[in-house]
């Protein structure tokens, strides 16, 4: 993919910068909270000018035409309004800036639509060979079609989500995948679905996962907290997920932002900043690793099972790997476990361990996770949200602590 982000790091982005929020010392604020990348930002050259003073990136919207989604009524018409001349008009009066990393070709698209994304796609690597195409996806809770074939208006334009995603990869040549998801809006049950779904397109294909999170909220009354920031990054990460994109920044959609409508701080800056500088902590560690599957440990409450969605999903109450054995939480409480293996392929493995038994942040614990070394000549190490961490040890049994919503990573030499 051409592309000006370093993709062998962790990268967090944010929907919307508008006006009000671009003085310098915003543009500082913006990268001392964490953030690389702003989504959907203007092609303001002033603006571009002090993200690339302060080290962040661009996604621009509006250099080639726009297309949404929506309801599903316009669905499977993309290539009769956004036609191939429209982009090469729109290359022609393209100026390019360092600042820009990646040019917006559209957002939540029906399936029907698909294919013709794939020329779009390949179009605007050609026209715009310094910046990479950026598509972000439906999650699962958009509609699904429960009419005839002939009658195409819908949101997915297929008749599972997971043949939406099926869909995305035979036809868009991407080498990632971004959806948005956000459980605090719709109190949605399919959290862990669609990152199953997601994670399993992705890994059959080779690309890597980028999911849109939510820092505001839908009713003005209620205020995301740090914990439930916590849940929806690591529980993406136990997944594999490489790129978080925080919604929203500044005014896009709904309520509590992170700067108001005047681009001062709301509470939301100092949270927001905290968990970008815990992602990125893990993250030298992380990125070391893929994901090659994700286990469900524990969960004997069933408190993380009302965002499951799938009757399908199995759970453990022990796991035990070709590296480690018998891992497991004491009092069955849930744990999300990324199982992972060395992208320098020196056959070190790593375990992504997120305590997810808490994710409305009501009802706070500790536990201690347990397990052993399947060969106990083999070196382990734990990392958490504020560095190395302890890991005790008992005989041939190693435990590690975490309280709700902490992650922490477990790698073996």
């Amino acid at each position: 993919m051409n592309t000006r982000m370093d993709r062998s790091r962790f990268n967090i982005g944010t929907y919307h910068l508008k006006p009000y929020a671009r003085t310098e010392q915003h543009v500082k604020d913006l990268a001392d909270c964490g953030i690389d990348f702003v989504c959907c930002a203007e092609y303001d050259k002033a603006t571009l000018d002090l993200f690339e003073k302060h080290g962040v990136g661009a996604i621009v919207v509006g250099v080639v035409p726009g297309w949404w989604g929506g309801n599903g009524e316009n669905t499977g018409t993309m290539h009769k309004v956004n036609p191939p001349e429209k982009y090469l008009k729109a290359a022609e009066k393209f100026v390019d800036h360092p600042a820009i990393w990646g040019i917006d070709i559209g957002d939540e698209p029906s399936a029907l639509d698909f294919p013709y994304y794939g020329e779009v796609f390949g179009l605007t690597n050609t026209l715009f060979p310094k910046q990479f195409p950026y598509l972000n996806l439906y999650p699962n809770y958009a509609s699904v079609s429960q009419n005839t074939e002939d009658e195409t208006t819908c949101q997915l334009g297929t008749k599972t989500y997971d043949e939406h995603i099926l869909r995305y990869c035979e036809n868009v040549p991407a080498d990632y995948l971004s959806y948005d998801f956000y459980v605090y809006c719709c109190y949605v049950r399919k959290a862990y679905e669609n990152l199953i779904s997601v994670a399993d397109a992705c890994r059959k294909t080779g690309r890597s996962i980028w999911i849109v999170l939510q820092v505001n909220s839908h009713v003005p009354e209620k205020w995301i907290s740090e914990n439930m920031l916590r849940f929806q990054a690591y529980s993406a990460m136990a997944f594999g997920v490489e790129v978080i994109t925080w919604a929203c920044y500044t005014a896009g959609w709904w309520h509590n932002q992170v700067l108001d409508d005047k681009g001062e701080k709301t509470e939301q800056y100092e949270k927001l900043k905290k968990i970008n500088t815990e992602i990125k902590t893990l993250a030298p560690i992380y990125m070391e690793y893929r994901t090659t599957d994700t286990h469900f440990v524990g969960f004997g409450g069933t408190p993380g099972k009302e965002i499951e969605g799938s009757q399908t999903i199995k759970h453990i109450e022990t796991l035990s790997t070709g590296f480690v054995r018998d891992l497991k939480p004491d009092d069955n409480l849930g744990l999300l476990v990324g199982e992972m293996v060395s992208r320098a392929n020196d056959g070190s493995r790593a375990l992504f361990i997120f305590a997810a038994d808490d994710y409305k942040d009501v009802d706070h614990k500790k536990r201690t996770v347990s397990f052993k070394l399947t060969n106990a000549n083999d070196s382990v190490s734990c990392f958490g949200l504020r560095g190395k961490k302890e890991l005790l040890r008992d005989g041939d049994t190693f435990r590690i602590e975490l309280e709700s919503n902490e992650a922490a990573i477990i790698t073996i030499r």
